[in-house]
């Protein structure tokens, strides 16, 4: 008999939207709308036991890991993940390993937190966009002021306790112009691992266009692969950059970890504070919400049909333009939440990104031909 096997990564809201920020492309904020007349939402005790009781329940493989995301996970507060920690070794009876991982802004970082972290072993996501110009442009707090000092100065205390730290960089309209710039910063911070994520926004007044803050597809294209140039030329081994990592992983033949890059979706769904599923991240919203975990269980939802379609959907509705494109399996059509334009023959579904990821797989694929005959002339020496 076949093992059950069942991969996925929560993403849980131990304070659901709730933000010490403003910035303003944040597409999470809304979502409090979901729960009216509760400001500062908090996930209670006996819900954060039941979540991580069924968390490890459904886990099928010997790594089993949490993701504390927001709004802003730090304001659940030190005393909250202690308690955390206390039932993920209370109930951990197969004693397999536990990874934590939060993705925070970073302003409200401090020493008792970060050393909590290193003790616990944390992996921690902070969000910045580059230098001071391009960070404090988006990200300020709510008065409208930037954030850029107070990010850094927890960044700087992650660095200090030793904390395995990943700086997450929302790629938008102006800071893509600067690609060489942004990675400079970053590597001069020792940044050891990197994610670009590329702004996209719909706007609300015409259903196939962008806000003006959206990344242009082709400048994201170009801003890879001048990085690209720069890493592989000095800081291959030395800096992950997770783009990078996904388009490597053709060389060898190996599945894509990031969701957005694989054939299907649906294994990121989203656990909000009290309790309710969602089918995914972008996606939290009535249409998408299956249930919540008081009344049913993670790994029934994780195995419901309703969540089994739902990552169904993103290959069953690829155009035929990509069908047909070389590069299928690297990108797998991204993201659905970004296909809403039109392929060059007018079919509805195309990634508004496309252009821009044809350009950089184009531009990175000698360097992963290479490395996939390295590989298999090592594999038959």
């Amino acid at each position: 008999m076949n093992k059950l096997s069942r991969e996925f990564q929560i993403f849980v809201k131990p304070v659901g939207a709730a933000c010490n920020m403003r910035c303003s492309y944040c597409y999470y904020l809304s979502r409090a709308d979901l729960y009216p007349g509760n400001k500062f939402p908090l996930m209670s005790d006996e819900m954060l036991e039941r979540y991580i009781v069924q968390h490890i329940e459904a886990t099928t493989d010997d790594v089993v890991l949490f993701s504390w995301h927001g709004g802003e996970p730090v304001l659940a507060g030190l005393d909250f993940y202690r308690k955390a920690i206390a039932f993920q070794k209370k109930h951990n009876r197969e004693k397999k390993r536990i990874i934590n991982g939060i993705q925070t802004n970073g302003t409200l970082l401090d020493d008792e937190l970060c050393r909590f972290m290193r003790d616990e072993k944390f992996i921690a996501g902070i969000s910045l966009d580059g230098p001071q110009e391009y960070h404090d442009r988006y990200r300020t707090d709510s008065r409208g002021k930037g954030t850029f000092k107070k990010a850094m100065r927890g960044y700087e205390l992650l660095r200090k306790y030793g904390v395995t730290t990943e700086i997450l960089c929302v790629v938008n309209s102006f800071n893509v112009r600067h690609p060489l710039a942004l990675y400079e910063f970053f590597r001069g911070t020792d940044a050891r691992y990197i994610t670009f994520l590329p702004l996209v926004e719909r706007d609300v007044h015409s259903e196939n266009e962008v806000t003006a803050d959206t990344v242009p597809a082709e400048q994201f294209g170009i801003f890879l692969s001048e990085i690209f140039d720069r890493w592989s030329a000095d800081d291959i081994g030395r800096i992950e950059i997770q783009i990078f990592e996904e388009a490597t992983r053709r060389a060898f033949g190996r599945e894509h970890s990031l969701c957005i890059f694989r054939v299907d979706c649906g294994g990121v769904p989203v656990v909000e504070h009290n309790g309710d599923f969602y089918s995914c991240d972008h996606y939290v919203d009535r249409e998408h919400f299956l249930g919540n975990i008081a009344e049913g269980t993670l790994a029934g939802f994780l195995d419901s049909e309703r969540q089994q379609a739902f990552g169904r959907a993103k290959s069953m509705t690829l155009p035929r333009y990509c069908l047909e494109c070389e590069f299928l399996d690297m990108c797998n059509g991204e993201c659905p939440r970004n296909r809403f334009i039109s392929t060059p023959d007018g079919e509805a579904g195309l990634n508004y990104l496309c252009r821009g990821y044809r350009i950089f797989f184009a531009h990175c694929q000698p360097f992963i031909s290479a490395l996939r005959e390295l590989w298999l002339m090592q594999g038959k020496a």
